[in-house]
Order: structure tokens, then C-alpha cells, then sequence
């Protein structure tokens, strides 16, 4: 909302030369403008407040994704290892909370800076400000803790516990915050928002508005680095080096997590516009960012319903089954792929986004399993790949209108391929692929490597034969009568499907 002025000099020139003498004048303006200028900070105060109040809302919704992660995990995993890897998401959120708040906020936005890592804010310094309150520290330590939930997805039912702690802090302290500053701070190199029109990266920026790229990708690629050097679990590939199902131990949580991640995506991609009392054009118009925060939800809603749509069919083909997991999986894919340009399409093109993320998560699940690459979670296929793909999405069907109403800046802003807006858009989405990719490789992959060498990622095969549960956590998820425990460590000797 713009600022409502009141000229004293203007209203006392105007009332004496309407008959007033000049103190009388001087007093009356000074009144006048005195209440003018109270109710324009009224209103400027319950605009602070509204936007505030819309920002802390939603990072309660991205927060209670932590609840959909940890549901989702644990359905995925086998019952023997629930507890490990409940416990592990309870410890990502209390982890980055941590770190995110002595370094991590700084990192990501702490301007001004350079155009590698942000300079100030560290432990929250000089809060609040002008450019930040403590709800936008929220929101975006939410965001943190969801990347840093995708990795531990990847490394379930084999990695030593104290490994979880490590590279947690390491993500949510360094990793994910300097991917966030590059590319949605003010002052990022790659970043839509850079002050300067003129530096910005092909004329555009990257257009990753909730983190196809920021979030889902550094995730899934810091994921598969731990997956790969460890390996893959016991039993899941045969000696012939077929792959055997290690099949999760409840669907029941699988859905449960999966309608949980759902209602929190709302928070994760409306969320991001940070602010709703923002008018596009004359003041009073109908038309606004509510609109925009709107029209998101809808392409966030559209792109999930038509990823599980497509592989519930695209899965029955492949398997002759209707498979629940399956379909949520896809889901998930299509969510994370629409998190880039959720915000600068139309509906229909976020059906078309969902319909080819389902069929990525497909495809890079056939070749995990070509290659013997082991993720319970599909958690590189599903963040990462989809995550890739979503960003080339929005490079491609980006509308011009709603760029210049999101992001502002010039109004030639390149915008979709398909749309007409040429291939600079494209360009710099490429490169943000890259620089994701080399730079969450060098640090992550790095840390899981020296982890590995100093025999602190795996744990022993006995105590994966065991279950963490039991050698790690004091006990199991689950209440068994004693021959029933048997007959489960038998059939986790044999490596074969272990469902109580």
C-alpha cells in the first residue's frame, strides 16, 4: 500500500487564500495533517501486521511438513528401523534450528553482501529490521529443515546415527544457505530480486520461486551422495544383481504422510510470496497478490493431482497393480516439480507439469535400479529428478505478466520458451542446475566420503540385520510376542520381505 502524505505548507497556503488568517491556518493544517498522518500509520501498522501474520501462518504449514516426513519415513522404512529414522527427523528440525539460527539465516540473507554468501545477522543480530522479523527467520529455517529431511530419506536403515547429526548441522549451517543466498537474496549473483536490473543473470534471474532447485534439488542431490558412497542395503539386490522389494512396512503412514506433506505445500509454495496486502497496479482494485497466492495453490493443487493420476496408470502398466505407495510417490514428484514457477504459470500448464514429473520419477526410478542405486525414500529420483525437471518447466511456460508481477524489475524480462520469451530464461536455468548440482557435490559428497573413511556413515551388518531399533535406540517401534521377533530376524537374515 502507498504512503498517505499530508503537506502542512500545501493545506495552510490553501486555507488563507480561502479567507483564514495565517495562525489560524497554520493551526487548522497542522491538526488536519496531524490525524491524516495517524490513520495512514494505522494503516500502514495493520499492513505489517496482516502480511506478518500470513508469513508466520505459513511457516507453521511448512513446519508441520516435518510431521508428513516423519510419517512418510517411517511407513517406508521397515518396522524395525521406525524408530531410527523417526528419530532422525525429530533431530533435522532441532539440529537446523540451531545452526540455521547461528549461521545459516546470515549465510542465506544476511545483507548486504557479496554475491556468494550473506554477512551479517548471525545469531539474529540486529533484529528486527527494516528488511527482516523474526517470522521471516521462521519461514525460511522451515524451508532448511524440509532439504535436510529429503537427505535423510536417502541414507535410511543403514547409516550410523551420529552421521545424521553431522551432516544435518552441515546442510542447514553452510550447504542449503548458500544456495538459498545465490538465489533468492537481494543480493545473490543468480537472484530475480538483484537490485541492480542491469546485473541480473541473462536479464532474468533464475525463476526458482519455492525451490524446485534451492530446496528439492540440493536435498536430493546431498541424498544421493550419501546413498551412493554407502551403498546399497543388504538384500536389496540379489546375487545376480537383480533387485529384490524392501517394500516399506505400512502404507497406512505412507498416506498419512503423504496428505500431511500435501496440506503443508500450501504454506511451502503461496507462502513464498512472503506478503498478500500488495495491490498489482491502482489501488483498490479487486486484483491483487492475493490473487497471485491464489492462482499458486491452484497450480500447486493441479500439478500434484495430475503427477498421481498419471503414475497410478503409468505403475499399473509397468507392474499389472494399483499401488498406493506409488501413487503417492508421484504425487510428491508432481509437487516438487511445480515449487519452481508455481507462482508464473497458468493451471493448465501445471496439469502438463505434473503429467511429465510422473513419468521422470519413473524413469529415474528404472534407472536406479539399472545402476543398483539404493534410496527407500526415492528420495534423489523424486526431489532430485523431478526437482529438475520443474525448473526447466518454468523456464519454458513462464507467463511474461506474472513475472513482472511477482518479481517487478524491467519490463522485458525474458520469460517462457513455448511462451515466446526466447531461450535466456532457459539459459539461466541450466546453469542454476549445475552450479546446484557441482556445488552440493563438492561440499556433501566431500563429508560423506571423509564420514565413510573415518568408518562413521555405515553401520556393521549385524546391526543392520538386527534393526537400529533394537542395537542403537533400546528397543522397537512395535510390541511383538517373542516368537514373532523371532520369525522377523529370521526373515531379515534371508533378506527377504520383513512386514510384521
Amino acid at each position: 500500500m502507498a504512503t498517505l502524505t499530508c503537506s502542512v505548507a500545501e493545506l495552510q497556503s490553501l486555507l488563507i487564500n480561502n479567507g483564514g488568517n495565517t495562525s489560524m491556518a497554520t493551526e487548522t493544517a497542522k491538526y488536519i495533517c496531524g490525524r491524516f498522518d495517524a490513520i495512514s500509520n494505522n494503516f500502514l501498522d495493520t499492513n505489517h501486521a496482516v502480511d506478518n501474520t500470513y508469513l508466520l501462518f505459513s511457516s507453521y504449514l511448512v513446519f508441520a511438513m516435518q510431521l508428513g516426513f516423519a510419517m512418510l519415513c517411517a511407513g517406508s522404512v521397515r518396522a524395525k528401523n521406525t524408530m531410527n529414522i523417526m528419530l532422525t527427523n525429530v533431530l533435522d528440525a532441532a539440529t537446523g534450528g540451531i545452526f540455521y539460527y547461528l549461521f545459516g539465516f546470515a549465510f542465506a540473507f544476511g545483507s548486504s553482501s557479496n554475491g556468494f554468501i550473506g554477512e551479517h545477522f548471525f545469531g539474529l543480530t540486529q533484529f528486527p529490521s527494516e528488511s527482516f522479523d523474526y517470522a521471516n527467520f521462521l519461514f525460511q529455517w522451515a524451508f532448511a529443515i524440509a532439504a535436510a529431511g529429503i537427505t535423510s530419506g536417502s541414507i535410511a536403515e543403514r547409516t550410523q546415527f551420529v552421521s545424521y547429526l553431522i551432516y544435518s548441522s552441515f546442510l542447514t549451517g553452510l550447504v542449503y544457505p548458500v544456495v538459498s543466498h545465490w538465489f533468492w537474496s537481494s543480493d545473490g549473483w543468480g537472484s530475480p530480486a538483484r537490485v541492480d536490473p542491469e546485473t541480473l543473470l541473462f536479464g532474468s534471474g533464475v525463476i526458482d520461486f519455492a525451490g524446485s532447485g534451492v530446496v528439492h534439488l540440493v536435498g536430493g542431490v546431498a541424498g544421493f551422495w550419501g546413498a551412493f558412497i554407502e551403498g546399497p542395503r543388504i538384500g536389496r539386490f540379489d546375487h545376480e544383481g537383480k533387485a529384490v522389494a524392501m517394500r516399506g512396512h505400512s502404507g497406512t503412514l505412507v498416506v498419512l504422510g503423504t496428505f500431511l506433506l500435501w496440506f503443508g505445500w500450501y504454506g511451502f509454495n503461496p507462502g513464498s510470496f512472503l506478503i498478500i496486502s500488495k495491490a498489482y497496479g491502482k489501488s483498490g482494485s479487486f486484483y491483487g497478490q492475493w490473487s497471485a497466492i491464489g492462482r499458486t495453490a491452484v497450480t500447486t493443487t493441479l500439478a500434484g493431482c495430475s503427477a498421481a493420476l498419471t503414475t497410478l496408470f503409468g505403475r499399473r502398466l509397468q507392474t499389472g497393480h494399483w499401488t498406493v505407495t506409488d501413487v503417492c510417490n508421484g504425487l510428491l514428484g508432481g509437487f516438487a516439480a511445480i515449487t519452481a514457477g508455481c507462482s508464473v504459470v497458468d493451471p493448465w500448464a501445471a496439469v502438463i507439469c505434473g503429467f511429465f514429473a510422473a513419468w521422470v520419477l519413473i524413469g529415474c526410478n528404472i534407472l536406479a535400479e539399472k545402476f543398483k542405486y539404493d534410496d527407500p525414500l526415492e528420495a534423489f529420483q523424486l526431489h532430485g529428478g523431478c526437482g529438475v525437471w520443474g525448473i526447466i518447466f518454468t523456464a519454458l511456460f513462464a507467463i511474461k505478466e506474472y513475472l513482472n508481477e511477482v518479481f517487478g524489475g524491467p519490463i522485458d524480462r525474458p520469460y517462457g520458451l513455448l511462451m515466446g520469451g526466447g531461450g535466456r530464461l532457459l539459459a539461466a536455468h541450466v546453469i542454476q542446475i549445475l552450479v546446484i548440482v557441482g556445488w552440493v557435490s563438492v561440499t556433501m559428497g566431500t563429508l560423506f566420503f571423509v564420514l565413510h573413511k573415518l568408518k562413521l556413515l555405515r553401520i556393521s551388518s549385524e546391526e543392520e540385520m538386527e534393526g537400529l531399533d533394537l542395537t542403537s535406540h533400546g528397543g522397537m517401534a512395535y510390541e511383538y510376542h517373542h516368537g514373532e521377533l523371532e520369525l522377523l530376524q529370521k526373515r531379515s537374515l534371508e533378506g527377504t520381505r520383513i512386514d510384521p
